[in-house]
């Protein structure tokens, strides 16, 4: 059997589709299953041991300077065709919603089936993002009892690379980025929580993540003001800048931290997928659709959906409160 899985919306819910990944391969050992990803997000399964190709195109809002929209369409029905003469036998479409692209996809593919998550009756019971992607595996006779933690593996390089900057000792990875507005912290309650933190255990290291970039960029704004905000009043202090341009530069980054705090997104998944006790910030975001999964974590939200409202004293609380021996 030949089975090809197409996700091509954000990183954390590639992220939560990969309990479904292993699922299908261990129901399949044999089976030759693929995956047909963006660029954005095709390094979450960088050496995926379920996965025996993964497929990745380019979205026309991911194109870099100098890409052109017919290039990118060119080379996205070169990579279809390839797909079809796999001769693909089931391909599945785990998101929700109508997928039109996805399905305009799959038929390109030629697959004999495409089973999408619309024509598999809702479960009312199934909260989370990576329960509502596997509720597909209903309609192949797949148990969803005892589905499986996600799995990332950074690459060697970059993990030791970050090893190698950050040193010995614990280290709690602060990413201080976040797409909507309401999961935003302040930059001078980081910095309190490390001046902090550093008078408690002076042996404490910490690893400052941000999205590279200006604010004002329409495009891919960035938190380059915020981080330097915050390296500024720490001066001094064991805080290493991680700032990440590349997906795996993040992997690597994340991987070699001991606790991460964060807010909700892409990134809060990849830790959760490295393994790692985290602390999350949520604003207006659905906490039991997105919360961690698979991982120690605690989570943080605030009636009035905004992560403004929390304290210092909050997230210390919460960060005492993680696995081996809290943070």
């Amino acid at each position: 059997m030949k089975i090809l899985v197409i996700r091509r919306d954000n990183i954390g819910d590639l992220v939560c589709t990969l309990p479904l990944i292993r699922s299908l391969r261990e129901q399949y050992p044999q089976a030759w299953i693929g995956a047909l990803v963006t660029s954005y997000n095709a390094e979450v399964l960088h050496a995926n041991p379920d996965l025996d190709a993964v497929f990745a195109y380019t979205k026309a809002k991911h194109l870099a300077a100098g890409q052109s929209a017919f290039g990118a369409m060119w080379a996205r029905l070169r990579q279809l065709w390839q797909l079809r003469r796999e001769k693909i036998d089931l391909v599945l479409l785990p998101a929700s919603g109508a997928q039109a692209s996805a399905r305009r996809m799959a038929r390109l593919v030629g697959a004999k089936r495409v089973l999408a998550q619309d024509d598999v009756p809702a479960d009312p019971v199934a909260l989370h993002e990576v329960l509502r992607t596997a509720n597909i595996l209903d309609a192949l006779g797949i148990s969803r009892e005892s589905l499986p933690v996600a799995q990332i593996v950074p690459r060697p390089e970059l993990l030791g690379a970050a090893q190698k900057k950050l040193g010995t000792g614990p280290v709690l990875g602060l990413h201080i980025s976040a797409r909507k507005p309401s999961q935003r912290w302040p930059a001078e309650r980081f910095a309190e929580l490390i001046q902090r933190l550093h008078v408690q255990q002076p042996a404490l290291r910490f690893a400052l993540f941000w999205a590279p970039g200006v604010a004002d960029n329409s495009l891919h704004p960035g938190d380059d003001g915020k981080a330097q905000q915050i390296l500024a009043a720490c001066s001094g202090l064991p805080v290493t800048p991680m700032p990440t341009h590349e997906l795996a530069e993040l992997i690597g980054g994340l991987a070699a931290c001991t606790w991460i705090l964060c807010s909700d997104g892409g990134h809060m998944h990849l830790a959760a997928a490295l393994g790692k006790p985290i602390v999350c910030l949520f604003g207006k975001s659905d906490a039991a659709r997105w919360h961690p999964w698979g991982v120690p974590y605690q989570l943080l939200q605030p009636a009035s959906l905004d992560v403004d409202e929390l304290s210092v004293e909050d997230v210390l609380a919460a960060l005492s409160a993680l696995p081996v021996g809290g943070c």
